[in-house]
C-alpha cells in the first residue's frame, strides 16, 4: 500500500513541476511581448526559476520513492 502512495506522490510532484514551469514560460512570453528590450533579463530569470523548480521536484520525487 505504501508503495502506491509513494508513486502517487511522485506523480503529483511531476505534475506540479510541469505546471510551475508552464506558468513561468507563460509569464516570460508575456513579459517579452510587452518589453522586447528586456528579453535577456527575462530569459535569464526564467531559466534560473525553472532550474530551481526542477531541483526541488527531483528532490521531492526521490524522497517519495525512497519512502516506499
Amino acid at each position: 500500500m505504501s508503495g502506491s502512495i509513494a508513486v502517487i506522490g511522485a506523480a503529483l510532484v511531476t505534475l506540479s513541476a510541469a505546471l510551475g514551469i508552464g506558468i513561468i514560460g507563460k509569464s516570460a512570453v508575456d513579459g517579452i511581448a510587452r518589453q522586447p528590450e528586456a528579453s535577456p533579463k527575462i530569459q535569464a530569470a526564467m531559466l534560473i526559476a525553472a532550474a530551481l523548480i526542477e531541483g526541488v521536484a527531483l528532490f521531492c520525487a526521490v524522497v517519495c520513492l525512497l519512502a516506499k
